[in-house]
């Protein structure tokens, strides 16, 4: 990489440093292929709140969060209130999973679930000039 942006090792390590502490750099990450580990379901679920209250939506995301089936959780303007990109094994495990863990969240009024077909495009690039 050093060679890449013209820098030595040791400078390259020092402006890494330099773009961490700036927040720059959130972290280091593995990509993982979720198909070699049996996820090979990846859905997304639009979800509506009942409520709005802070209480409620506080207690949505707080139980989001810890939801290992969960990659990411937007929150949204438009007819649905998040979306949830979600990775699960198989439909018996989404069905479980929706069930057993999302509707039991208090406050959630619907969800609509979309299973990906095809992923035709996925990044974690960002369009850096």
């Amino acid at each position: 990489m050093a060679r890449q942006v013209n820098l030595s090792a040791p400078g390259l390590q020092k402006r890494l440093k330099k773009l961490e502490k700036k927040g720059v750099i959130g972290s280091y990450v593995t990509l993982v292929n979720r198909s070699a580990l049996g996820l090979d379901l990846l859905c997304f679920a639009q979800v509506t709140l009942a409520h709005h209250q802070p209480e409620c939506v506080v207690h949505f995301c707080d139980r989001v969060k810890n939801l290992p089936e969960v990659l990411e959780c937007h929150h949204l303007s438009g007819e649905f209130d998040y979306l949830l990109k979600v990775v699960v094994a198989n439909h018996q495990h989404l069905e479980k999973f929706l069930s057993e863990k999302i509707t039991r969240i208090i406050g959630v009024d619907r969800i609509r679930t979309s299973i990906v077909l095809n992923e035709i495009k996925a990044s974690t690039s960002l369009p850096l000039d």
